[in-house]
């Protein structure tokens, strides 16, 4: 029982970093893309090649807090869902260059950023 109200806890965590980070972003870039969503994705994919490498290559990252973190905050934080239904309005609008810039960034920038983060966890 104390497994699943401590993933809770870090979900609802991961849930409020992901909307203040996203409302933050679209305060200072604006709306008309998705920019936050953008922002979210590609720290999410940082922090998890950062956590997954200090988890799992190094052991800094006890087993117990290992699902609690990568499961309940991580999985809260990421926004794929939602990045893939900012894409379909995109389509619906016919904003083709803004599609092409949300997909291809996201997706380049976020196996970019797992990386860095693979790499920066690896020089501690």
């Amino acid at each position: 029982m104390d497994k699943i109200l401590l993933l809770a806890l870090a979900g609802a965590c991961g849930t409020l970093s992901r909307y203040w980070l996203s409302g933050m972003v679209h305060k200072l870039l604006g709306a008309d893309f998705p920019w936050g969503t953008m922002t979210v994705n590609i720290t999410g994919c940082f922090l998890f090649g950062l956590l997954w490498v200090l988890a799992f290559e190094r052991g800094i990252i006890p087993a117990q807090a290992r699902i609690i973190i990568m499961v309940g905050f991580m999985s809260a934080f990421t926004t794929f869902s939602t990045y893939i239904f900012e894409s379909s309005a995109l389509i619906q609008d016919v904003q083709w260059v803004k599609l092409g810039l949300n997909v291809m960034g996201q997706n380049i920038l976020g196996f970019g950023a797992l990386y860095l983060g693979y790499i920066c966890a690896r020089m501690f």
